[in-house]
């Protein structure tokens, strides 16, 4: 037997690096850190194995039953980018217009290692549109589905990692570099939500057409 019957090389290789542009783990350590960078170095560790977890969660999900589940319910993918792009938009808001205290305040209310770490910042649109599309890719066979499983948890662990030891930078940039990072991590989900909202619409007009 061929060594692609049992794994896929080519595929592991295309889907990882694809999962790690897209998920882009450096560029979540800013919005990690403006997050629960003031938190216990115990609570952001615990922080990062929930967000990986439940962003690999949601993407295994999606590449078992994505297309089923869109199928059913009438979804397609621009939807999901235009509300990701909102919710984005929303923590943007909050992390630009805090005092440097609301964003920690607001992580006791809500688990921001759900949202929107796991999702939608993790596990966003992107993401899920890319992981249905390999899966379409493997078409059966079981070494590319081994291959995908393989890279999606690669992707993850790399994220993890990232998160993880964010602290190096906590002690390089201290309290006020924290305040500033919430500001640029702001202004970079805003970034990230209108051109998520925008693929939306493309998406919509180009469907429509």
């Amino acid at each position: 037997m061929a060594i692609a019957d049992f794994f896929d090389v080519k595929l592991f290789m295309s889907a990882t690096i694809t999962l790690v542009v897209i998920m882009d783990p450096p560029g979540t350590v800013p919005v990690f850190l403006s997050l629960v960078g003031r938190k216990p170095v115990a609570t952001r560790a615990r922080a990062a194995r929930q967000a990986v977890l439940v962003s690999l969660l949601v993407i295994t999900l999606f590449a078992v039953a994505g297309q089923a589940i869109l199928a059913y319910l009438g979804i397609g993918i621009p939807a999901l980018q235009g509300a990701g792009g909102l919710l984005l938009l929303l923590i943007a808001l909050q992390l630009l217009t805090s005092n440097g205290h609301e964003p920690e305040a607001a992580a006791e209310d809500v688990n921001v290692a759900l949202v929107p770490l796991g999702t939608p910042l993790l596990a966003g649109p992107g993401a899920i549109a890319a992981t249905i599309v390999f899966v379409r890719q493997a078409d059966g066979h079981l070494g590319a589905y081994i291959a995908l499983a393989l890279a999606i948890v690669t992707t993850h662990f790399v994220i993890y990692l990232c998160m993880r030891y964010s602290g190096l930078v906590i002690r390089l940039i201290k309290e006020s570099g924290i305040t500033l990072l919430a500001k640029v991590a702001g202004l970079l989900l805003a970034a990230i939500a209108v051109e998520l909202v925008a693929n939306s619409v493309r998406g919509f007009i180009s469907g429509a057409g």
